[in-house]
């Protein structure tokens, strides 16, 4: 089978898909409208009030995590490389059992708003947040720019608009979800944004397949006849043993330590609907992968490699490119919007874990020490939000034309090593100290940044250097046992009688989600007051 020409209306306006994106738009500020007049506290505005069913929470975790990297990424790398564009999707998709298993039920019993919580629950309040805000905000930078930059090269291509106007425009869009409906309207805003793109992407396989009478098999042997056996066996895109352990390493356990998906726990209103939204999300991910794996043998064939690469040497226009060809350009037209539409909703997502980050955990614990009231609590929510939307936009435009797929790759390796390890020992290990955490989550941070500078990644495929002094792409097998390492030698060498003695409480709190609290003499007059160091519980337990 020889692939046709296609892509004529790639790089032109597709009527079809800007009235797809107004329509998007036009339901989702309408939700944003509804969801600013329920959003009037903190809680509501970080974790829409702890009443997001499991269900819902499910398919808004599914809408976070199934970013235009997933959609456009995946599949352009199956059609480009093959069997190992997989692994990708596979590392992404295994991370999820240690989110469910792990992760979830002690991290909403613990925390509030963010991950720091959890980790800073027994700990000093200021070092730990300050570190974790550190990790927080490197991760939500750098998945950042890949979406901003994704977003305006796709509506370069296929809406008619310069690329800095697309950037604006995404950037505007979003702030406006952000600042005015909090998490209620990024919540459902993702609800939407998933159900569109499981949609879209199914309904894009089953046109594919019935070009093949229905049968995968036929599709791949059909690829293998036009690109040989080797394209269904592994070993193109990820030849090194270490590299293939380093990069898996670091999406399993990235994607427990991404700031945004770790936020979504406190949503729900127990831990139970924590662990069951886990459950709902993981279904509905790992079906859209395996979707995916369709998409890009399907481009392959019936796009051809050369076509793909023409219009975006990454192959990243893969998917839209197949939706032309078994659909025309009306097809075109709905894909393209869907994209945008998942980048929008993660990028208001990422936002959101990074305003809470700045108010909640550096202005209200470290620098008001948790004595800012609810209205200024919430103030500065909204100013933080409105900051990082406006770099968003700035770092969109500044980074325009770069590959930015190692942005990706950083965003995940600083959550693998910075958040996940600090995340695990708190949890888990009754001698970490406050020193301990501090020194794991700024060591895997700063590692895996200068890691990846020094990787062949930067110094060779984007500096034009011979050679590059680190030689893995991905650190995620140096950083992640490096900072765990770290931490539990440092944690060593400075124990902490207080944190040690509280260990039995966190404990308890993880598995039943109430305190224990030490027994105390109130003084008269003062009945009901809270004991010092004792942290204020979740919304709901």
């Amino acid at each position: 089978m020889n692939p046709p020409t296609v892509g004529s209306q790639i790089g032109q306006p597709n009527t079809t898909a800007i009235v797809f994106f107004l329509l998007f738009v036009s339901i989702t500020l309408a939700i944003t409208y509804w969801a600013a007049r329920r959003t009037k506290t903190t809680s509501e505005f970080f974790a829409a009030g702890g009443n997001i069913s499991a269900a819902q929470n499910g398919f808004a975790l599914a809408g976070d995590f199934m970013s235009a990297a997933s959609f456009l990424g995946i599949a352009g790398l199956v059609a480009t490389s093959g069997f190992d564009g997989l692994i990708y999707s596979v590392g992404w998709l295994v991370g999820w059992p240690v989110v469910t298993f792990l992760i979830a039920e002690p991290l909403r019993n613990l925390g509030k708003y963010t991950f720091a919580d959890a980790v800073a629950y027994r700990l000093k309040q200021t070092p730990v947040r300050l570190s974790a805000a550190v990790g927080t905000l490197t991760v939500v930078i750098f998945y950042l720019i890949a979406q901003m930059v994704g977003a305006g090269n796709l509506i370069h291509l296929l809406f008619g608009l310069s690329y800095e106007v697309a950037v604006v425009l995404v950037g505007a869009v979003m702030i406006l979800y952000v600042l005015f409906g909090g998490m209620i309207a990024t919540t459902w805003v993702q609800i939407v944004k998933a159900v569109l793109l499981l949609g879209g992407a199914s309904a894009l396989a089953v046109a594919v397949l019935w070009k093949f009478g229905g049968s995968p098999a036929a599709l791949f042997n059909e690829a293998a006849k036009m690109y040989g056996p080797e394209v269904l066996a592994p070993g193109k895109l990820v030849a090194n043993p270490l590299e293939t352990i380093s990069l898996g390493v670091a999406l399993m356990f990235g994607t427990a330590g991404l700031p945004h998906i770790l936020m979504r726990f406190y949503t729900v209103p127990d831990s139970k609907a924590a662990r069951t939204s886990v459950f709902y999300a993981t279904g509905l991910i790992g079906s859209f992968y395996l979707v995916t794996f369709i998409l890009g043998f399907g481009a392959a064939v019936l796009v051809g490699r050369q076509g793909i690469t023409a219009v975006d040497k990454g192959g990243n226009m893969a998917a839209p490119m197949l939706a032309e060809v078994v659909g025309g350009t009306g097809f075109l037209g709905f894909i393209s919007a869907v994209s945008f539409a998942t980048i929008l909703a993660v990028v208001a997502g990422l936002t959101l874990s990074g305003a809470a980050a700045l108010s909640h955990d550096l202005w209200s614990h470290v620098v008001r020490k948790g004595q800012a009231p609810e209205h200024e609590q919430l103030k500065v929510a909204r100013l933080a939000s409105l900051l990082l939307g406006v770099v968003a936009i700035l770092l969109g435009v500044v980074f325009k034309g770069q590959n930015v797929a190692f942005m990706v790759g950083l965003a995940f390796a600083v959550a693998a090593s910075a958040n996940f390890p600090a995340l695990l020992l708190s949890m888990l290990w009754k001698g970490f100290t406050t020193r301990g955490a501090v020194a794991s989550m700024l060591t895997g941070a700063f590692s895996a940044v200068l890691l990846i500078f020094l990787s062949p990644t930067v110094q060779v495929e984007l500096l034009g250097n011979a050679s590059a002094p680190f030689p893995l792409k991905n650190p995620g097998l140096v950083t992640i046992p490096l900072s765990f390492f770290v931490g539990w030698l440092v944690s060593l060498l400075s124990p902490e009688a207080e944190a040690s003695r509280r260990f039995a409480e966190v404990q308890h709190r993880m598995h039943v989600g109430a305190v224990i609290p030490p027994p105390v003499t109130v003084p008269p007059g003062v009945a009901g007051s809270v004991p010092p160091g004792i942290p204020e519980a979740p919304h709901k337990v």
